[in-house]
């Protein structure tokens, strides 16, 4: 059955491009590592988007198991928003106006 479709916020993007080039600049294979996983948490969150817990101003968050990034999000209107793709260490909750 499929999900939900995934909509991202234009900052969200830019935030995941600039992880993997991070990450490209020092290891391919970390760069790969780093995509497979924001797949992984697209997919999962679009599957059972409730699954993971209520975070702060209505979102929720899928942690990533291997890189210290979560996906931020938000279920409205049938359909998934992603706010940020955030590093957990950085910035706390500066996406929290998006």
């Amino acid at each position: 059955m499929p999900g939900l479709p995934v909509v991202f916020h234009p900052e969200a993007v830019e935030e995941s491009r600039t992880a993997r080039l991070w990450y490209a600049e020092r290891n391919q294979s970390a760069a790969d590592s780093f995509l497979a996983e924001l797949d992984h948490g697209i997919e999962s969150i679009s599957e059972a988007p409730e699954r993971w817990p209520l975070f702060i101003h209505d979102t929720r968050r899928y942690l990533f198991l291997r890189f210290p990034f979560q996906i931020v999000y938000r279920v409205a209107n049938d359909r998934i928003e992603v706010v940020a793709i955030a590093h957990g260490r950085r910035r706390p909750w500066y996406w929290r106006l998006r």
